[in-house]
């Protein structure tokens, strides 16, 4: 929508790009992001290509969102499992024969961790250093700043035992070797079977915290 605008309408452009999206259902925190995209593309273009563009246009459609009657936040979720709940889950994959994934290990890291889902299935066996009971996490996710953001992270509560356990013999290679989607999947079926579908694997990271 955005391609075929001239410049000298960029404002006016912009405009109708967030009344347009608003029409195809997104939300206040999706054109926030697609602003925030835009403008950093409008200053890359201003001081890297030397392009004689409004670099300051996305960023104010950006704070007009809020007068729209757009929210640009998400929601802040609270939802934390109880007890019950995760007895339930340990019992369902303990129950499952062709289970290959160890869920319950899994999920009993990210309780004692406070780790995201992607980085339990990204730490490698060698960036973990036993004594100090630390590891090392890869582009950690940052509002500011993914790539590249490595941080040390020590290994808490259960969250030391639980991994020399998995890693057993190992001395390389990724502690959990499993894809994060299919991690995601085995979580989201045996919680909709249970019958607590609105439980998210994310849950046990606010779990951690609380």
């Amino acid at each position: 929508r955005l391609a075929t605008v001239r410049l000298e309408s960029l404002q006016a452009g912009i405009d109708q790009f967030i009344v347009a999206r608003q029409k195809d259902g997104a939300g206040g925190v999706t054109i926030a992001a697609d602003l925030s995209f835009l403008s950093t593309v409008l200053r890359w273009a201003s001081t890297v290509k030397n392009i004689s563009v409004d670099d300051l246009a996305a960023r104010r459609a950006r704070s007009t969102l809020s007068l729209r009657g757009l929210k640009t936040r998400s929601q802040k979720r609270e939802r934390l499992p109880t007890d019950g709940e995760l007895s339930a889950l340990y019992q369902h994959w303990g129950e499952m024969q062709r289970q290959t994934i160890p869920m319950e290990r899994i999920t009993k890291f990210a309780l004692a961790s406070g780790m995201r889902q992607g980085e339990i299935c990204r730490i490698r066996i060698e960036d973990i250093d036993w004594k100090k009971a630390t590891v090392l996490i890869t582009d950690r996710k940052d509002p500011n700043n993914k790539v590249g953001n490595d941080q040390v992270v020590p290994l808490i509560g259960d969250a030391l035992p639980i991994a020399k356990e998995q890693a057993g013999t190992r001395t390389a290679g990724r502690l959990f070797p499993y894809n994060n989607r299919s991690v995601s999947a085995s979580f989201q079926l045996a919680t909709k079977g249970l019958g607590f579908p609105d439980l998210n694997f994310h849950d046990l990271r606010h779990a951690a915290t609380t």
